[in-house]
């Protein structure tokens, strides 16, 4: 071990990371730990068997060896359990948010996110909008259920710990020297991503772990689907030699330089962070994924094809709201659009009526109010995968 960071049970937020929203059901046998409980929760739900059919950053690849979102996300797991285990934080809750922090994306990746967040201002107040952290809280707070030995249906019901590290994740900040934040706050009300650090050194782990995670892997994947140039070869070539490194096409070379970095240079006082050679490098790499992979003009059509598919959904359900009769005229679309009408009808009985009684969860909508069917209509979209997107789309525009 490289340095002693503080022990969660021994910090006054302990019990505070470890609260629930509400009380937990008895098991008197269960050997696990509050964090080893979400761990396996959040394993079983649906929204994360979906990422493997979620884009990480190429669309629907055919080959099985590029990067989708469930493969990010277990990537981001092994790097913060390694880094929190040199540096003797509790490795079950960084494990528990690092399988969890992108429950919140939408089909089609960070453009799925774009649209939805311009749908959302059409009906939303001024400062609300739709971004992945958020959406993910939303998902495992309000959404995600899983059957107990009753047969009951229930929410997540995840400790705080976790939930806060889903909502705090956000790796996209260019930022050295991650240390927590002292107050425990509402998690609903933070507005923005980025608007606060987490609460836990762990999930400060976990933040820092999901840039580690995806910035050679990007690369690596790039060039398996020939997206790079000899002139792109030679730059990163020039940025290898500039830093001392062997190979930065190589995921694992970049991700072991930056955790063994991470691990030396990071302590409680200076928070979690890289030597000032290495930021520089981590920087310099995501310049360049911007520049050569994520604004290559080879997305053009991409955007425009998620964009198309998300937006007729969207406004085919839109169109049909008529109040308290929203559900009985939605489920007589069931025979014109089977999977799509048959999905969202059972989806508004589930999460905005009583009928179903074996489902013990919150009911979040209220469908005398337009704002809060669309909000449904964002929902339900957001957890769709991309390949079941897609095949919703196929309905919409196949006549037989």
């Amino acid at each position: 071990m490289n340095k002693k960071f503080p022990d969660i049970k021994e910090t006054k937020k302990y019990e505070n990371v470890i609260s629930r929203l509400s009380a937990l059901y008895d098991r008197h046998d269960d050997i696990r730990s509050p964090f080893a409980r979400d761990y396996t929760r959040i394993l079983h739900c649906r929204a994360y068997r979906r990422l493997k059919h979620k884009t990480q950053v190429f669309y629907n690849i055919a080959n099985d060896h590029v990067c989708t979102r469930i493969e990010h996300v277990n990537h981001v797991e092994s790097v913060s359990y390694t880094i929190a285990n040199d540096l003797g934080l509790n490795t079950e809750l960084t494990r528990a948010i690092a399988i969890a922090h992108d429950l919140g994306h939408a089909p089609f990746g960070h453009e799925g996110e774009n649209i939805l967040k311009k749908i959302t201002k059409r009906f939303s107040d001024k400062d609300e909008y739709f971004w992945h952290e958020k959406n993910g809280l939303n998902f495992v707070d309000n959404i995600e259920l899983l059957q107990n030995e009753k047969g009951e249906y229930s929410n997540l019901n995840l400790t705080y710990g976790v939930r806060d590290g889903i909502i705090s994740h956000c790796g996209e900040i260019d930022e050295n020297g991650i240390r927590p934040r002292d107050e425990f706050i509402d998690l609903t009300k933070i507005k923005k991503a980025n608007e606060y650090q987490p609460y836990t050194w762990e999930a400060c782990v976990v933040k820092i772990s999901d840039k580690i995670a995806y910035l050679g892997r990007d690369i690596e994947d790039a060039n398996r689907l020939g997206w790079l140039s000899k002139e792109d070869f030679d730059d990163l070539r020039g940025i290898a030699s500039k830093h001392g490194i062997k190979n930065v096409i190589n995921t694992t070379s970049i991700i072991h330089e930056f955790i063994t970095d991470l691990c030396l240079s990071s302590s409680p006082e200076k928070g979690l962070c890289l030597s000032d050679e290495n930021y520089r490098l981590m920087n310099e790499i995501k310049k360049y994924n911007y520049e050569k992979i994520y604004s290559n003009k080879r997305f053009k059509y991409y955007h425009k094809y998620a964009q198309l598919i998300i937006l007729s959904i969207y406004d085919l359900l839109s169109s049909l709201y008529n109040g308290k009769d929203t559900i009985t005229d939605i489920s007589k679309k069931i025979s014109v659009y089977p999977k799509l009408m048959n999905g969202f009808y059972k989806w508004l009985i589930v999460y905005s009526t009583d009928r179903e009684k074996n489902y013990k969860n919150k009911k979040i909508y209220d469908l005398s109010d337009e704002k809060q069917y669309c909000r449904s209509i964002i929902d339900y979209i957001s957890g769709m995968s991309d390949k079941y997107i897609i095949s919703v789309f196929d309905e919409l525009i196949r006549f037989e």
